[in-house]
């Protein structure tokens, strides 16, 4: 049972990136899905949720209107879209199991998201 996060890279300011989250091992439509980012020197953050039932989301209002969370179940996949990305995304992202960090069940790995010129 895992969540495998991908899709981080470098990229230049107001550029785009998606970030996926599959799972593996259980189904993920079961789930709240959440994207954490912890940035440089920075402490854990929740960016993005998106329900298991009805799809609402939530987001940081950091990243609102940049950031549209979204879920494909027939693919157990949650993505991160990101758009207008600034210098101060730059963070290690991970996905988990729930909106909340400590209730979580499962994380992904992280995957690294640099915005620099």
């Amino acid at each position: 049972v895992q969540l495998q996060a991908s899709g981080g890279g470098l990229v230049q300011p107001e550029s785009s990136l998606r970030l996926s989250c599959a799972g593996s091992g259980f189904t993920l439509g079961y789930y709240n899905i959440a994207w954490f980012r912890q940035g440089p020197g920075k402490e854990r953050e929740g960016v993005a949720c998106i329900n298991m039932a009805n799809e609402g989301t939530m987001y940081a209002e950091s990243v609102k209107g940049r950031f549209t969370i979204s879920r494909d179940n027939d693919k157990n996949t949650v993505y991160l879209q990101m758009n207008t990305l600034k210098p101060e995304d730059t963070a290690v992202y991970f996905c988990a199991s729930d909106c909340f960090a400590g209730s979580a069940d499962y994380w992904g790995q992280g995957t690294l998201v640099t915005v620099s010129s």
